[in-house]
């Protein structure tokens, strides 16, 4: 099995590079499958310049590129059903983004509509980070106090798991010199969540992570992979 990963943003890119990998390995060991054994799966991480909107026509496919993981997910959902289509094909495509202050139900119709306007429809997930990518990494605390052992406990631990509050805001309040005032207006917001990223996943235990929607995307990939082996590249 392929896996190509439609990320919203680099920092998505950053961290799923690191947690996919410990995500589908950690059952293999609980399980004792020799690596003689295991099925050699590979994924491919493709990230964007950022969320967009879905565009209003689903069949304009001619449309240049606009690097917005919305506004090009009708071509690129196309591009796929044509060359991988379900359901015999080798590939899934996994859609990950944050659900931000959307309504969950609606934007997970919205997704789905794309996908039904493909002739040839290609296996896809829509995987939503609830409210945002940082909430994945709030959801291990002790991972983010690995990361930054001076990360403040007193904002740390008033974080509801998946709660609609400003996530990242929230980790910056915790990690940040200055909190996420001075990391407004130092603007350097995306390069920073990054930096997040990269840092603290390495400390992160999967099984241990205390987010609803994190959760969500672990077990769909570990179904999708029959808990088998992940080599990986990424563009």
């Amino acid at each position: 099995m392929h896996f190509e990963i439609l990320v919203e943003d680099s920092s998505g890119l950053k961290a799923l590079a690191i947690l996919i990998p410990k995500i589908i390995e950690r059952v293999e060991r609980t399980r004792r499958i020799p690596e003689g054994e295991r099925e050699q799966h590979t994924f491919k991480l493709i990230h964007h310049t950022g969320l967009g909107r879905i565009p209003k026509d689903l069949q304009a496919v001619s449309a240049p590129y606009t690097y917005k993981l919305l506004e090009d997910l009708p071509k690129l959902l196309k591009a796929y059903g044509a060359s991988y289509p379900a359901p015999n094909s080798q590939v899934v495509v996994i859609v990950v983004c944050d659900l931000d202050y959307k309504n969950e139900e609606y934007f997970r119709k919205q997704l789905l509509s794309i996908l039904d306007a493909c002739d040839s429809k290609p296996e896809t997930r829509f995987c939503l980070a609830s409210e945002e990518g940082e909430a994945w990494l709030l959801g291990d605390i002790p991972a983010i106090k690995a990361a930054y052992p001076n990360a403040k406990d007193s904002v740390l631990n008033k974080y509801v798991n998946d709660s609609i509050c400003g996530t990242w805001e929230i980790l910056a309040d915790a990690v940040y010199e200055g909190g996420h005032k001075a990391l407004n207006e130092k603007g350097d917001i995306g390069y920073t969540k990054s930096q997040w990223a990269e840092k603290i996943t390495p400390h992160m235990a999967v099984d241990r992570n205390a987010s609803p929607s994190f959760a969500k995307f672990r077990t769909q990939l570990r179904e999708l992979a029959g808990y088998a082996h992940v080599s990986r590249s990424e563009t």
